[in-house]
């Protein structure tokens, strides 16, 4: 065996399960131990420092320098009896991935070494701001940026570096990563949302969003991972014919958890309950080596660098036991993405959820309008909601394979959405007495269970009893995004409905007659965003257009409403982006999408040429010579003419592959010299990708007829199921 393809297979073949030690037979026990939480902060802080960093946390309170010098050394103290000898500050360029510079804690002395980390070195760091994407907000000879401290959100230890989660701004101020939006936007909903809550309860003070991030991914030997160059520098398979076994049979589905697999597993959550992440569910997803995990809600900010932190273990553990994780959203064509289901709901400081429906008329009432606002923020704003979700990786995932459509749409659910239409056609009461009857014709609204809706699984946004889910995020993405945008347009859709109820109630009206008048208001303005059908049908996709919905089936496109003047005023008055930071941000995604296109169509020349038609020429002439020596030994050409047939083929699959190659080739080319972002973006949309499945469609086809001792890229029922 003297293919490389075959080593992989060897090797793959040979894995042993390592072994896994757990710290404890009981998660409680070690949940968090790696984690500077609040609990470890009050045992080495005095009580006044410690009521200074609630109040930083709960209310956004600068931190005094003082108090920054003993959080500094209470971290230090902390980490060093955890074996760490460095530290660093952890962020979110917008490159989708972490970063981190390490900094030992030791400083020489004129007699040796002290171990220090003061308050200045945990507020505040200085990368180099020029080597990340910018959107040309910095210059290469403009290099100063900045990390600041997130006191919201807990150090923790890696190995043996004390991680600081940190925003990272430019020199000028500008956001240059997903957090600093992220928290300025979550700071206006809370405003928002809780002078909503005070039409209904006095007492509330603050309003969190929660999150739930569902975690889809898949695993690949490593040794059969490295075999394919396309999966190694693109993270998807760019060519493979797919297996006579795939997903068809629906039973890989919450069956049996693979020994290796179960193995990784433990490991991965050990290690991620340690740091905090709190993980309660794991099951095979539908497609062959594709699984999930899934943390418990958490308030939104945390969960999402729960969710950054999760992916880097992940990928790091998987090492371990000789497995490489795919979080592109969709690796293998033909069979299921990948997607980040976010579970997204309101939480008060009194432990209500907004969105969960009560038994009494009142409660009820504050239900709708949240429920009702959130749907009317969705619909005023679904382009840029789909914006939000726009990739490369996505583009392939969409609208196929049970991902949701690239039409943006709200799934209610039977029950609810008869509620919606019976309050948009009853008559309001004007003569409201009590509680018992709100308007005329509806003694109450009916109480609504938590489990009121059955799963669409086609539709990109959904209620499920008690949150809205939007599954529409790919899984490689930062959720920081989609979740900016969400937070922002409910807050801003709930000072809107403010403005709307108060100017009612200075007109004289009762403010349960206000509330109801703008909710049905809203509730008829917003209904063409409600679908509860096949998001997959064509049908839909001509009723949505006949309803007005946009659908930007790519990226460059639905990319422009970022830079639209509908959006850049929402940006204005909530303050989230400034006009240089939205643009920059079209600009970073543009061009993300245009380069990984352009790795692609390179990884795909090189394939071709180096590996495809070398092998495809390789087994060619040995038909050849088998057929030269049929014919020196007499035979009828009857005896060869299969061979023949298959030596032809080869040659018109080799001849359109190389052709197309070179055109794809000159398109790229073409492509390149562009300076507009946009417009490269959109040709390589439209004129180099368009290339990449019909040679596709050519090098599976050579995948069959080849002989398997011949070809060199181990195929998809190789790398699908794990031995």
């Amino acid at each position: 065996m003297t293919n490389f393809r075959f080593k992989a297979l060897e090797t793959a073949l040979s894995r042993t399960i390592p072994e896994v030690k757990m710290p404890s037979t009981k998660i409680s026990d070690y949940f968090g131990i790696n984690v500077f939480d609040h609990k470890k902060l009050k045992d080495y802080l005095s009580a006044e420092a410690f009521k200074t960093v609630l109040s930083s946390t709960n209310d956004g309170e600068p931190i005094p320098r003082e108090t920054a010098e003993q959080i500094a050394s209470a971290m230090k103290s902390w980490a060093m009896s955890k074996g760490a000898t460095h530290y660093t500050h952890w962020f979110q360029p917008l490159t989708g991935s972490t970063a981190e510079k390490h900094d030992a804690f030791f400083e020489p002395t004129p007699d040796g070494a002290i171990e220090r980390f003061s308050g200045d070195a945990l507020a505040q760091q200085e990368p180099d701001a020029s080597s990340f994407p910018s959107g040309g907000i910095r210059n290469t000879f403009e290099a100063r940026g900045y990390t600041a401290w997130d006191p919201s959100s807990p150090a923790f230890i890696m190995g043996r570096t004390l991680c600081i989660p940190t925003v990272f701004v430019s020199y000028t101020g500008e956001a240059l990563d997903y957090k600093a939006p992220l928290l300025k936007a979550l700071n206006v909903l809370d405003k928002a949302a809780v002078d909503v809550c005070h039409y209904f309860d006095k007492s509330i003070e603050k309003v969190n969003a929660s999150l739930g991030i569902e975690q889809e991914y898949f695993l690949v030997d490593l040794a059969l991972f490295n075999a394919r160059p396309d999966l190694y520098m693109t993270g998807r398979t760019l060519f493979g014919h797919m297996s006579a076994k795939g997903q068809q049979l629906e039973d890989h589905y919450f069956g049996s958890i693979p020994e290796r697999v179960y193995a990784y597993m433990q490991d991965m959550e050990t290690e991620a309950l340690c740091l905090g992440i709190p993980l309660k569910t794991r099951h095979n997803e539908v497609a062959p080596s594709q699984f999930e995990c899934a943390p418990i809600y958490e308030e939104i900010n945390l969960a999402i660098d729960h969710n950054q932190l999760l992916m880097d273990l992940m990928d790091r553990v998987a090492k371990r036991h000789n497995f490489k994780v795919l979080l592109h959203e969709k690796p293998y064509a033909g069979l299921n993405g990948s997607g980040k289901h976010n579970n997204w709901s309101l939480i008060t400081n009194t432990g209500k959820n907004l969105l969960s429906p009560g038994k009494t008329p009142k409660n009820n009432l504050m239900f709708l309008t949240f429920f009702v606002n959130t749907i009317k923020a969705v619909f005023e704003h679904a382009d840029l909601l789909r914006a939000s979700i726009a990739s490369v990786n996505n583009d392939h995932r969409l609208g196929a394979n049970e991902a949701p459509p690239a039409i943006i749409s709200i799934f209610l659910g039977t029950q609810l959405n008869d509620v919606l239409d019976e309050i948009e056609t009853s008559r309001i009461s004007k003569k409201i007495k009590d509680d018992s009857m709100l308007w005329q014709g509806i003694p109450k609204i009916p109480q609504i269970l938590q489990d009121n809706t059955d799963r669409n699984r086609t539709s990109p946004f959904a209620f499920t009893g008690n949150k809205f889910e939007l599954r529409a995020v790919g899984s490689s993405a930062n959720s920081a995004d989609p979740m900016t945008i969400l937070n922002l347009i409910v807050a801003d859709q709930l000072k809107k409905f403010k403005s709307d109820v108060d100017k009612l109630i200075r007109k004289g009206e009762k403010k349960d007659v206000a509330l109801l008048t703008v909710i049905k208001r809203y509730i008829k303005e917003s209904k063409s965003i409600r679908f509860e059908g096949n998001g997959y049908s064509e049908d839909w996709e001509k009723e949505a257009a006949a309803r007005g919905l946009n659908n930007f089936k790519t990226t460059p496109k639905a990319l422009d409403v970022l830079i639209s003047e509908k959006t850049q005023r929402l940006f204005d008055e909530t303050g989230v982006y400034n006009r240089r930071e939205a643009h920059a941000r079209h600009e970073i995604l543009l061009e993300s999408f245009f380069k990984k296109l352009q790795i692609e169509a390179r990884v795909i020349g090189e394939l071709v040429n180096n590996t495809i038609i070398p092998a495809a020429i390789n087994y060619q002439s040995k038909l050849v010579e088998n057929v030269r020596g049929l014919k020196e030994l007499g035979f009828d050409k009857e005896m060869y003419a299969a061979q023949m047939d298959v030596i032809g083929r080869i040659g018109e699959h080799v001849n359109f592959i190389k052709t197309n190659v070179e055109e794809l080739i000159n398109e790229r080319k073409r492509a390149n010299v562009m300076e507009d972002p946009r417009t490269r973006a959109i040709a390589y949309d439209e004129k180099v990708k368009t290339h990449f499945a019909p040679i596709r469609y050519h090098v599976d086809k050579l995948e069959q007829l080849i002989d398997d001792a011949l070809w060199p890229l181990p195929k998809f029922r190789e790398l699908l199921f794990i031995k």
